[in-house]
């Protein structure tokens, strides 16, 4: 059945193979010479002929499965050797040119930069190619003065990407390697120098200029906060000004996909201009071909202007194709079209394969294509405005069925409130934007702009408040939802047999699909068994935020921390999705004096399940002495702390010490030597990640 299906599509059966190699490719590199390239071809060839003559249709599919799968693994493994850097152990003087201006972070300001050479002794040698390097810089005006193109020398050492080590937790190293990146930099003041500027931008700077200039726009033309956040991210991408309240509204009402543009703007513009367009070719015909052609060039033009971000290429291309696709008489498959932008485009940037939005954007268009026709069927309506409401409520629940195990798996949550959002969010975005095209339009005439610039503000403002009404809806989301990627599958492959029942009503595909579910269910059900919390103490890695976790085995947890820590978000965001999977309740934050249970805690000194702990994160002890040294099972050493271990031995007898990686690399080789030499078994949480001690 599945197997028919796909022979219905042609680059669908073309796609498959592409993907399986990528993530092939990915997952374990390899690299062909060229002569098992025509090798493979010469097979290719020999396959077809033989097939043709001997009637073995399945010979050439096997040969052309095969090559489009070492073509997808190849590429993906290329793209991974680019990022292989010739690191060095120490410091050293790179020559680095700025991609992007400075983005402010929250203790820094970060830089796109490509390293290009290195200073050996008094030689410069060039490398082959440019390598992508994050660069972090402090937050002064010097280096908020930096901007894309210069060229500068920088005086640092260059690391390549790392994790944390904490169970369950972003794969970043992956990530960046996934995204064209080498590894990262702190570049401290003082420590770099302006050598020049390169004045031939990238078309991808020149769009981002472009980009930055609308935003500035709306800057002067009194749009801020929320609403200049929205409308900036709505209509050019730019998610520099988002808060993380606005963002958080958006994710629980269901209505990210408003702020993130992809094929909904994108599909909004081809409306407004196909709507536009529509009356001349149905007069003069001939003038179809180059009023599409037009309409494409509009499309890529909105596209720069969004800094040419990978969403909106995604669906500009594949607009692109459904526009020549209307020049044909015999309209292709939609699924076909759909199939071969995919194809193209991950020929083109195999990693694309592994981008959220990469997924979500297709999933969600494949489900509107095959599933709301569907779904639009089953209530047949009269009414002109119903209809309408209908047919977007359809597409709605067509978009969130295909998309929601992904959302599930990525972001843990589910928005239940989905089709009030749309029923909003949709109209309201396309009126926002279409709105913003006109204020765009009426730059010059600048009374008029500023004059239409407070009603757009009034748009905005009311979008977001709405949003924020339903938020406050009881029962907005459903949070903490842990699935794995088999589980992700198990969902996919029971949509798609109620789909085929759907198509053609047969009792058995019901009972097979409820087979599959319970069969998805009882998995789940399995897995979680299998991840139920034990009693246990967990130190992780987690810069700038040392904590204790004490877990129980009824699901109830403890953060300890110390007392001048203000701020645990850090924990919780990286650490989510492992207590997602244990299935743990909110952890209760522990300062200062508290008792709970078998939890004790006082003066950063706490006892649980007969084992103690402290957290030395100042000199509280610098200077005291004990007659009776207490037993200390655990010394937690994080950053704040400046003795050393030899005075605190007239205090405690140590157990164990576990060695935060707030520490600087020299502090914590001076407790690794200390520790050595004093017999005391340690733990370095920066080269061993999150350390659990099961009671």
């Amino acid at each position: 059945m599945l197997l028919g299906d796909i022979q219905r599509y042609p680059f669908l059966r073309l796609l498959v193979p592409l993907v399986c190699g990528i993530a092939w490719g990915e997952a374990m590199p390899f690299a062909w010479p060229w002569q098992v390239w025509m090798v493979g071809v010469l097979l290719l060839i020999g396959a077809y002929r033989f097939s043709t003559r001997r009637g073995v249709r399945s010979l050439f599919g096997v040969t052309a499965f095969l090559l489009l799968f070492g073509i997808g693994g190849e590429a993906a493994s290329r793209r991974c050797a680019e990022t292989d850097f010739p690191f060095q152990p120490e410091a050293a003087i790179y020559q680095v040119q700025l991609e992007t201006s400075p983005e402010e972070k929250p203790r820094s300001l970060l830089c796109r930069s490509f390293v290009t050479g290195v200073f050996e002794a008094d030689t410069f040698r060039a490398y082959s190619r440019p390598f992508l390097f994050l660069l972090y810089f402090p937050k002064d005006s010097t280096a908020s003065a930096l901007r894309s193109g210069d060229k500068l020398l920088v005086h640092t050492r260059l690391s390549p990407p790392v994790n944390n080590g904490n169970p369950d937790e972003f794969d970043y190293a992956r990530y960046l390697r996934r995204n064209g990146g080498s590894g990262s930099a702190y570049v401290p003041a003082g420590r770099w120098q302006v050598i020049g500027h390169d004045s031939l931008y990238t078309f991808q700077q020149q769009a981002l200029q472009y980009r930055d200039r609308v935003t500035a726009l709306y800057r002067r033309l009194g749009f801020q906060g929320d609403e200049l956040a929205v409308l900036a991210s709505l209509t050019v991408g730019a998610r520099q000004e988002m808060s993380d309240e606005i963002v958080e509204t958006y994710s629980v009402t269901g209505a990210t996909h408003v702020l993130s543009i992809s094929g909904l703007h994108v599909g909004f513009l081809y409306a407004l201009i196909a709507f536009l367009l529509t009356p001349l070719w149905k007069r003069w015909r001939w003038l179809k071909p180059v009023l599409l052609l037009g309409t494409v060039i509009l499309l890529w033009g909105f596209a720069f202007l969004t800094g040419l971000s990978s969403p909106v290429v995604r669906a500009v291309s594949m607009c692109m194709l459904w526009a020549f696709a209307f020049v044909q008489p015999d309209r292709p498959l939609a699924l076909n079209t759909l199939a071969a932008t995919a194809f193209f485009m991950l020929l083109w940037q195999p990693m694309w394969l592994f981008d959220v939005g990469f997924q979500l954007s297709f999933v969600a268009v494949a489900s509107i294509v095959l599933l709301q026709p569907k779904l639009y069927c089953l209530w047949p309506v009269k009414n002109r405005f119903l209809r309408a409401v209908w047919g977007v409520m359809t597409v709605s629940i067509a978009a969130q069925i295909g998309t929601a195990p992904l959302v599930m798996y990525y972001f843990s949550r589910f928005s239940t409130h989905f089709l009030l959002t749309n029923l909003w969010a949709v109209p309201m975005s396309s009126l926002v934007l279409y709105a913003a095209v006109v204020l765009l339009l009426l730059t010059p005439f600048p009374v008029v702009q500023l004059f239409f610039a407070s009603w757009v503000e009034k748009l905005v403002y009311a979008q977001n408040e709405v949003l924020r009404w339903i938020e406050k809806f009881p029962f907005a989301s459903i949070d903490h939802i842990w699935l794995d990627l088999w589980g992700v599958l198990s969902i996919y492959v029971c949509i798609w047999l109620v789909y085929k029942a759907m198509c053609r009503f047969c009792p058995r595909r019901f009972f097979l699909a409820l087979f599959v579910l319970l069969l998805a269910a009882g998995y789940h059900w399995l897995v979680g068994l299998q991840n139920l919390p034990q009693r246990s103490i967990e130190f992780y890695n987690v810069r700038q935020c040392p904590v204790v976790h004490c877990v129980e085995s009824d699901g109830r947890s403890w953060l300890v921390c110390a007392d001048s820590l203000k701020d645990v978000s850090p924990v919780q965001r990286s650490l989510a999705p492992y207590w997602n999977r244990l299935q743990l309740k909110e952890p209760t934050l522990v300062r200062g004096v508290y008792e709970d249970g078998d939890l004790f805690a006082h003066n950063q000194l706490f006892y649980f399940g007969n084992r103690s702990v402290c957290l030395l994160t100042d000199d509280r002890w610098r200077g005291m002495t004990s007659a009776c040294p207490l037993p200390i099972d655990y010394l937690y050493v994080s950053r704040g702390y400046r003795g050393d271990l030899r005075s605190l031995s007239s205090l405690f007898t140590i157990r164990r010490v576990v060695i935060d990686a707030s520490l600087s690399p020299y502090y914590r080789e001076r407790l690794i030597r200390e520790c050595i030499t004093g017999g005391i078994s340690y733990v370095s949480l920066a080269d061993r990640g999150a350390y659990r001690v099961a009671l």
